[in-house]
This record gives C-alpha cells, sequence and structure tokens, in this order.
C-alpha cells in the first residue's frame, strides 16, 4: 500500500497535508489505479490524465458542500478513490461493485450521476442557479469537461445560458485533444491554437460568452493548479479555466497510444504491455462486420457514406475513413448533427449509413422523427450496441431503442440474427430504399467463423422458422434467437414440440405470420434482448388485442427498471433472458 495515499480516506484528510506532499500523492494515486485497472479492467488513460487535476479540486473546494461534477465520468477513477470508495475500488464495473461513471446514490461527491457527453455544464449551472434563489452565495459548482464533450452542442446551450447569469459557476475545459478517439473540428484547431499561442483570436470565443477565462495552464502542476483554483473562487460569476493535461499521463504506452489505452483490458502493471488477446478461430464483433461490410459495399457503390459521431474506433468505421476518407465522417460528440446531416445528404441521392450506439441515438430523437422519418428519408441507421451492454452499466445499456424507434412512422426497424444477416441487411439498403431503416445489433462477438458469405437479398417481411414443434412457439427477433434455438436443440422434447420463430423485421410487423401462429399453438412466448415495455412482444400483444385473436402470450425481455453494471450473462440473468430460465420455463409450460 502506498505510504501517503493509505492515510487518505476522504477529502478533509488530503487538505490536512501540505501542498508539498501533495505530488507523492499524485503518483501513488497513479499507481493505484494502474495496480486495479490492470487486472480489472475499466477506463484508464482519462482517470491518469487528471489526477493533479482531481487532487487540486478536492484540495482547494470544499467538497462534498461545493458541487462538482464531472463531464461523462470516464475519468472520475482518482476521485472515487478520494472519496472514501478505495478499499472497494477492485469491485469497479462489476456486479454490486461500484459504478464506472459518478452516480448520486452511490456517494454523496457525486454531485451528479453521468455516462453521456456534454451535460456538466448544464447540470453545474442548473446548481449554482438552486443555490443563488436559495441564498447560498458561498457554494461553489464546478463543472469539469473535456475538449471533446465540449464541443457538443449541449455544452454551448450551457455556455450561453451561464454567460447571461451570475451564477456562481466554474468550467474547467480539461484539454487533451481527444476523447476516445481523436478531438474533430474547428473548435479542437481552434484550441490547438490557443495552446501553442498562433492565434489572435484566442480566448475570443469564452470571453465573448461572458466567461471571465483564464489559462491555459499546465494541468500536471498541481502548485499551480491550487494557486488558480483559488484565485478563481473567489471571483463571483462564470469563470472558466482552460487547462492542459496528457491523456494517460505516467504510463508511457498509455500516453503514445490514447486510443487503445481509452480502456485496453488487462494488461502488465509494470510494463504498460497490454496482455494478448486469442482472436485465431473466433467469430468476428458485430461492430467489424459493420466496418468491414461497408467498406466492400463502398468498393462498388460510390454513394455510400459513412457517418459517425465520436465513434470511428467503437464503430468500426475506422476502415472505412482508411480506405474512403472523404466518405466516412465523424462529426465528434454530436448525435443531433449526425442524423439530420445524414438527412441532408440523403436528399440529394446518397446513401447514408449513420452508425449511433443505441443509448446515443436517444440523444437525437426528435432529429430521427422530425428531419428523418416525417421526410421519409432512407437513411440508414446501424444501432451498435444494442441490447444489455455489460460493464458500461446503466447509462450505456441499448435496451430502449425498439421501444423508442416502434412508434416512429414511416421507419423500419429491423434485428438480424447473426452476421450473415447483418450483412444482407446492409447489402439490400444499399441497392435503395423507399423508407429510413434501423438495423440493431448487439455489443460483442458473433457466432459464425466464416461469416462473410455472398451477399442475398433481405426480404423484410420474411419470418425464418428455425425449429418445428406441435406445442409450443417462442418468438425471437435479434441474436438472442441463438440462446432459443440452443436451449431447443438441447432437448428431445422441446425440439419436438418448441417451435422457434426468428423475426428480424420487429416493425412493420408480418401479421400475415402472426395469423398462422396464433391459429396453430397453444400458447407463444416472445423474447427481445429490450425493454418490454413498448418493446417487440408489446408489439405482437396490442396486433392480436386488436384482430381480437384470443391467444396466452408470455413476454421475456428487459423488466422496466434500471439495469445495472454486471457482465452480459449476469445482466441477462437478472432479467429472465438467460438459457436456463428459458429452459426451466419451456419444460414448466410443456409439463415435461
Amino acid at each position: 500500500m502506498s505510504k501517503v495515499l493509505k492515510h487518505i480516506s476522504e477529502p478533509a484528510d488530503l487538505r490536512q497535508l501540505p501542498i508539498a506532499d501533495l505530488p507523492v500523492v499524485a503518483q501513488e494515486l497513479r499507481d493505484f489505479i494502474i495496480d486495479i485497472v490492470s487486472t480489472k479492467e475499466g477506463h484508464l488513460g482519462a482517470s491518469l490524465g487528471v489526477v493533479e487535476l482531481t487532487i487540486a479540486l478536492h484540495y482547494v473546494f470544499n467538497t462534498p458542500n461545493d458541487l462538482l461534477v464531472w463531464d461523462v465520468g470516464h475519468q472520475a477513477y482518482g476521485h472515487k478513490i478520494l472519496t472514501g470508495r478505495k478499499a472497494i475500488f477492485d469491485t469497479n464495473r462489476q456486479k454490486n461493485g461500484i459504478s464506472g461513471f459518478p452516480k448520486r446514490a452511490e456517494s454523496e461527491y457525486d454531485a451528479f450521476g453521468v455516462g453521456h457527453s456534454s451535460t456538466s455544464i448544464s447540470a453545474a449551472l442548473g446548481m449554482a442557479l438552486a443555490s443563488a434563489l436559495q441564498g447560498d452565495t458561498e457554494k461553489q459548482h464546478i463543472a469539469v469537461i473535456g475538449d471533446a464533450s465540449i464541443a457538443s452542442g449541449m455544452a454551448f446551450e450551457g455556455l450561453n445560458h451561464a454567460g447571461v447569469t451570475d451564477a456562481n459557476l466554474l468550467v474547467i475545459l480539461n484539454d487533451n485533444a481527444i476523447g476516445i478517439d481523436p478531438s474533430v473540428g474547428a473548435l479542437k484547431q481552434y484550441l490547438t491554437e490557443v495552446k501553442a499561442g498562433t492565434t489572435h483570436r484566442a480566448n475570443n470565443i469564452i470571453k465573448a460568452l461572458n466567461f471571465d477565462y483564464s489559462g491555459p495552464i499546465d494541468g500536471h502542476d498541481i502548485e499551480g493548479l491550487i494557486k488558480e483554483l483559488n484565485r478563481l473562487k473567489q471571483i463571483k460569476g462564470p469563470k472558466f479555466l482552460h487547462v492542459i493535461t496528457t491523456k494517460g499521463k505516467g504510463l508511457k504506452q498509455a500516453e503514445e497510444d490514447q486510443v487503445l489505452y481509452h480502456a485496453p483490458g488487462k494488461f502488465n502493471k509494470e510494463t504498460g504491455d497490454i496482455y494478448p488477446k486469442t482472436e485465431v478461430g473466433l467469430p468476428p464483433k458485430f461492430q467489424d462486420v459493420f466496418g468491414h461490410t461497408i467498406v466492400e459495399l463502398a468498393e462498388k457503390n460510390p454513394k455510400i457514406i459513412g457517418i459517425t459521431p465520436a465513434m470511428p474506433t467503437g464503430s468500426s468505421l475506422k476502415y472505412m475513413m482508411e480506405r474512403f476518407p472523404d466518405r466516412a465522417i465523424d462529426v465528434g460528440i454530436a448525435e443531433q448533427h449526425a442524423v439530420t446531416l445524414a438527412a441532408g445528404m440523403a436528399t440529394q441521392g446518397l446513401v447514408v449509413f449513420c452508425n449511433i450506439y443505441s443509448t446515443f441515438l436517444q440523444r437525437a430523437y426528435d432529429q430521427v422523427i422530425h428531419d428523418v422519418a416525417l421526410q421519409n428519408l432512407p437513411v440508414i441507421f446501424c444501432l451498435d450496441r444494442a441490447g444489455l451492454v455489460g460493464e458500461d452499466g446503466a447509462t450505456h445499456q441499448g435496451v430502449y431503442d425498439i421501444a423508442y424507434l416502434n412508434c416512429v412512422p414511416n421507419l423500419t426497424l429491423v434485428a438480424p440474427l447473426n452476421e450473415m444477416e447483418l450483412r444482407n441487411i446492409m447489402f439490400t439498403a444499399q441497392q435503395g430504399l423507399s423508407f429510413p431503416l434501423a438495423i440493431r445489433y448487439p455489443r460483442g462477438r458473433g457466432y459464425h467463423v466464416n461469416w462473410k458469405n455472398e451477399f442475398e437479398t433481405f426480404v423484410f417481411s420474411k419470418v425464418h422458422q428455425l425449429n418445428h414443434g406441435k406445442k409450443t412457439a417462442v418468438l425471437t427477433t435479434g441474436t438472442i434467437g441463438n440462446q432459443a434455438l440452443n436451449v431447443i436443440l438441447s432437448n428431445q422434447n422441446l425440439k419436438q414440440n418448441v417451435s422457434l420463430y426468428h423475426f428480424p423485421t420487429i416493425k412493420p410487423l408480418n401479421e400475415a405470420e402472426l395469423r398462422k401462429i396464433a391459429a396453430k399453438y397453444e400458447q407463444i412466448i416472445t423474447i427481445e434482448e429490450g425493454s418490454i415495455v413498448g418493446g417487440f412482444g408489446s408489439s405482437l400483444a396490442v396486433f392480436y388485442n386488436q384482430e381480437e385473436i384470443n391467444v396466452k402470450i408470455k413476454h421475456l425481455g428487459v423488466p422496466d427498471c434500471i439495469v445495472e453494471h454486471a457482465t452480459v450473462l449476469q445482466q441477462q440473468e437478472f432479467c429472465n433472458l438467460d438459457e436456463n430460465y428459458l429452459r426451466n420455463l419451456l419444460e414448466r409450460y410443456l409439463n415435461l
């Protein structure tokens, strides 16, 4: 255990130390983070980059009375360790352990729950205005936001509002020129010029918004940070501090490969080398099926465009960026812009694949309806990380997309069973659509090593019967149909008595097939890795009710509650979506 850090249980302990001891705390805090993350996994580079800033903030401000809001929260590991969670930090992102992101229910020091970007300024401003309304003029409100997150529209909305208030708000820009992937856009170029001192425009943007601007300053100089934070603490109204940091600071490999070491998996804490993962002979990740397939299609179709909001690596659009840099666009953390940009391109006859994580498309819901669906524009949404996502937990679950897209007119929603079906859907979509399309597929690996099949035309209305049985029908959509098939084929009685239907198209439903199924089977079970409320099963129930078809239906899916961080299997067990639950349910239904 460290020499100084072991005596720090909360920020009050930190404040008892002389400033001269704080660099030792910084080194020990880095070592502690590296030691745990090297074996338990998690986000690494972001937290290493703000160690000195984290220490300085808790040293200067009277947290938790002073309110500290982290943007996204990838960088909050040091904050968690210093605020009473050091002894349980090894449970980070594990079932029943602490969250990988700040979470109000977890600690009074987590002033605001985060996980998606660009919320910190608005949240901290809301707190500051609330304090003023309640007569508290001494409380400090601090938002720490990165250079990638501050480029998002919501961050600018917060800045725009704050600039015309007297709110006691401090916005700290943690500028390391990278989010998960390198930052993009004109604002990134502007900040680069500010750091280099090569622009006469420096500071004008922030000052024009009525903020008291200071910086840029070295984010790894604890003494300098403390001096400046103490000065800013005495200034009323909106303030802005520009801090320069290095993502991955203190671990050579993390500094040199900031994308890879954002969340590197297990690595050697002494050398920093990532332990190799055996991928030979394994099925591909679904994101890579998307990434390689869009390149394959773009080779022959010059109208294909790829768009992603700040996730070229996570979505695997990076392959298209390498092959067709002019036709693959990273718009930064700007989901709303990504969707409407895609809509604009679609009006001009381009074939646009807009690749967004399911959980992040929520941030552009109005644009999906207003700019795409109402105009019936054939934008192809590729929803990565649909379904349960594992250790990232509640803020990142992709379990709502079926429900929130099910009600959107004109839009067709599909969920492939496997890699080959995903390829065929993409192939068919780029041949020419007359409607917007959303394709949802999960995080993680597929099911087939030999997945690069010859393309076949995907028939949207087709329902696939994967097993023929006598009594009960199981209706699935998406990749969870593979688990259902495993269960049915593992038992001869289940194989003989349970039919399995895969519905790749969730909206619109094949109503003719639903009528046939209801007439043939004693009971129906629907399974989806998405919200039960408003989901695939709900759509079936509504159809049967409207048609006055009397059929016994049981719905399996994600219940109407928050699913916290755990492994995907543990989350499936929590939701009664695992194979054991389904096997027991079917045997009970059949009285076997």
